[in-house]
Formats: structure tokens, sequence, C-alpha cells
């Protein structure tokens, strides 16, 4: 285990990527509370897919290998009740991205058997949208999907679903500047993140955004007994990516299960795209994943309830 004190010297190289959350996990670091850390580049697929990769290759994906976290640091002083502060600061980008559908995984894995794939290039300065081939521009909004503690149960425990400690929520907004609050479950926080995106639609649909090999930098500071059951965070400012200038073409499901309003909603999207544009399923099921928002818009006037899924129209023209 490494001991940081200085300001400086606080990166957490490929060595420290791991595959679970295990609160037995010994520390790749330990660090005052206050502390930047840098994460050297974080890549979701672990060298499975480069620039080169055909989509064929998706069938064959090792999913022991997918969804890595770099860390885990041990914040000194952090103990059961507190709450890990979490503000990203920076990343570093590579400049190239993917979003893919892959079989079997994703909102509709039953209406897209086969894989499809598209790769985008991406502004490393994140200023400019990413080009969708000719049909769509998408604005860039960095962030990490996955981000949490250690949970108090032992381990192992998957990276791919989300837990009351945090792990793979997925959440677009937490992005550079906001400020994350985790609840501690083990002494130390064992703190770790992964899942670099470029930009992604609340839900991600197809079950991948615009993935990206990055790194970030992250500043770690712990508020005492603040006895969080779940994560919550704080925006430092408006959270609509400046998308809402032409307005949004939106699509409802209404049905007495959640799960079945929101996939209607997300296929009557992609319908509805296809009709607008030409754009295949595929590449509207794909394009909703990086930008379209679910909302529920519903959930009083039972049986029924309903979910909306938004795409802004800015990203068409």
């Amino acid at each position: 285990m490494a001991k940081n004190a200085g300001a400086g010297g606080r990166t957490i190289h490929a060595e420290h990527h791991h595959l679970s959350w295990d609160n037995a996990r010994p520390p790749a670091m330990t660090v005052a509370p206050g502390a930047v850390v840098e994460f050297d580049r974080i890549d979701a697929l672990m060298g499975q897919l480069t620039r080169e990769t055909e989509a064929e290759a998706l069938l064959n994906l090792d999913f022991e290998r997918v969804n890595p976290v770099a860390g885990p640091i041990h914040v000194d002083g952090a103990e059961p009740g507190d709450a890990l502060k979490v503000t990203l600061l920076a990343f570093d980008p590579c400049g190239w991205a993917w979003t893919a559908i892959i079989p079997g995984f994703g909102l509709l894995a039953e209406d897209f058997p086969a894989p499809h794939l598209h790769f985008w290039s991406c502004d490393t300065a994140f200023k400019e949208p990413a080009a969708f081939g000719d049909m769509a521009r998408v604005p860039l909004k960095p962030f990490c999907g996955t981000i949490g503690v250690a949970p108090r149960a032992p381990g192992p425990h998957s990276t791919i679903p989300p837990y009351a400690s945090g792990g793979n929520m997925d959440i677009r907004d937490l992005n550079i500047g906001t400020e994350r609050y985790l609840p501690v479950q083990v002494p130390g926080a064992l703190f770790s993140i992964g899942d670099p995106h470029c930009a992604q639609g609340d839900g991600e649909v197809c079950g991948t955004a615009i993935e990206s090999i990055m790194g970030v930098s992250v500043k770690l500071e712990l508020v005492k007994d603040e006895n969080l059951k779940f994560p919550r965070f704080v925006t430092p400012g408006p959270v609509t990516r400046h998308l809402d200038a032409k307005g949004y073409e939106v699509t409802t499901g209404i049905h007495p299960d959640l799960m079945d309003a929101t996939k209607d909603a997300v296929r009557g999207m992609i319908d509805r795209l296809g009709r607008l544009t030409g754009m295949s399923a595929d590449q509207a099921y794909m394009l909703c994943s990086v930008c379209a928002d679910l909302r529920i818009s519903e959930v009083v006037d039972q049986p029924n309830w309903v979910v909306s899924c938004y795409l802004p129209r800015l990203v068409l023209d």
C-alpha cells in the first residue's frame, strides 16, 4: 500500500484496475481528506476493442473483463456513517470513442439480437459536438459512469450494477464540477472509479454511451456523520447541456409496468427517428442511448404509468 502525504505523486495506474467491489481488497493508495488523485486512462473493455474492431467481435466479448474500476483509495479518517465527497476535476481524453449494440445486453435486447458498432472522433476539449455519420451531431459532456466506495457486505461484488454505496449508476450529470456524496460503509471508504463516457442520454438505453478511454482526476473530501442511505449529488449549474434551443421530439410509453412503459417510449423514438431521418433502427437505438433522456412523467394515475423519451432536435441539424 502506497502512503502519499505530499501534494504530488498521487496517480493510480493500470495495475490497480479491478473488476469487483471487495472491502477486503488492499488499497492502492492512502490519502488524507482533501487530496487530489489522478487515475490513469481507464478502458471499459480492457483492450478488447480498438478502432479496427469489427462489429462481429462483440459476439466474443469476455464479460469477465468489462467495466473495470481504478483504486481502491483509502481515505484517512473515513468511517461508516460518514460521506465521501467526490468532485471530478478534469479528464485526460484519447480523442476517439465507440457506441455498440451488444447482443443480449441493453433495454431492448429482445429487439436487437445482432451486434452493431459505431466509432466516434471526439474533440479532446469536449467543446465541439461529435458526428454520428451525417445524421446527427451530439454535444459532449464527459463523466464517469462508475463511482463508488466498497460495500459493507463481504465481496466480491460485480462492477456492472449500482449499489447503495454507488458504483455503476451511469448518471450523466455527474460531470466536471458536480459534487457527489457517497455513504461510507467501511473504514477508509475504499473509493474506486471507472467507465468514462464522453456523453450519454438519461437511461443509456442500448447499454453503451459514447464510451472512451480516458484518465480522470478527482478531489476526495470527507463529511463526518452524514448518515446517507444512498448517494446524493449537487450540480454547479444547469444540467440540460443547452440542448433546448430547438425543442424536442418526445415519445411516450403507457403501461402498468414502468419497465414496459420505458421500452415502449424508446421503441416509439426509434420509429420516429427512422421516419424523420431515414436512419436504421440500429442507428436510432444507439443515438437514443447517447442523447435521448428518459423521464418518468406520471406514477399516480394507476393502473397505468407514463414514461417519456426526449430527444433534442438540435442534434439532428
